[in-house]
């Protein structure tokens, strides 16, 4: 029987005591700019934590979203060898777990078969579900269909669109998880939006807004100078200068 439920998820939790304020302020900015500011306030991170493939999003006009992860592993291709009862207790058991939390939440779900997607786990249903029990959206390698009855608001990032859910069901939850090159653990702080997700270590949420704001003012410099008439490798060469004198 797989490990899973409340002993299971709540021995790897790692919450902190930031507010859902604190997490909020993040979705001003997109994940590459969170992944920009990242490079700044935790160097070590600038080749790891985040998505390295391509991912389609639900809806790209949707704001980045943010949350702590509730993880989960999927199977579609053979039908489980649990019997029905089971699969339905399971499902049970993972919505009660992505419900309870204290702020908002994404859905971190790795598809483990050999070709991920082939039953779509998200569709109409799932996140209608999902988003009455708190969670902002999902990230998955797995499949996503009912593109246009999906919860309205419901951000997800799927490895491919398919039309059929097939034997899809629950294998795990509240493990380590890898989308994509990025791995998550439950309670990870996931930015996402339309150009993939990254993991925020909660030790660097407070300091993330400052060091955009550095960011921004270091790169207004080089934009203004390359949107003004006139401009050639020269001035280029100042404006570089001047942004890196920008503390």
């Amino acid at each position: 029987m797989p490990a899973e439920g409340p002993i299971h998820y709540r021995k790897r939790m790692t919450m902190s005591n930031l507010s859902e304020r604190d997490l909020a302020v993040l979705t001003k900015w997109d994940t590459p700019t969170i992944c920009n500011a990242l490079e700044v306030v935790a160097p070590e991170r600038r080749a790891t934590g985040f998505t390295t493939g391509v991912l389609t999003c639900l809806d790209p006009k949707l704001p980045p979203m943010i949350g702590y992860a509730r993880t989960a592993t999927i199977r579609a291709t053979t039908p489980s060898e649990d019997g029905a009862g089971e699969l339905k207790a399971r499902r049970a058991r993972y919505y009660e777990y992505v419900a309870d939390a204290a702020g908002p939440t994404i859905a971190i779900i790795e598809d483990l078969d050999a070709t991920p997607g082939f039953g779509a786990f998200w569709g109409e249903v799932n996140t209608a579900v999902h988003r009455g029990l708190g969670c902002a959206g999902g990230v998955t390698n797995g499949s996503m269909r009912d593109l246009d009855d999906c919860a309205p608001g419901f951000q997800l990032l799927a490895g491919r669109v398919g039309p059929s859910h097939a034997h899809v069901h629950v294998t795990e939850f509240g493990i380590p998880v890898t989308i994509h090159g990025m791995g998550v653990v439950h309670g990870d702080i996931i930015h996402a939006d339309q150009h993939g997700a990254v993991v925020i270590p909660a030790s660097a949420v407070a300091e993330l807004p400052a060091a955009v704001e550095l960011l921004q003012r270091r790169e207004a410099v080089i934009l203004e100078a390359a949107r003004a008439p006139g401009f050639d490798i020269e001035k280029l060469r100042n404006a570089t200068a001047g942004a890196a004198d920008i503390h």
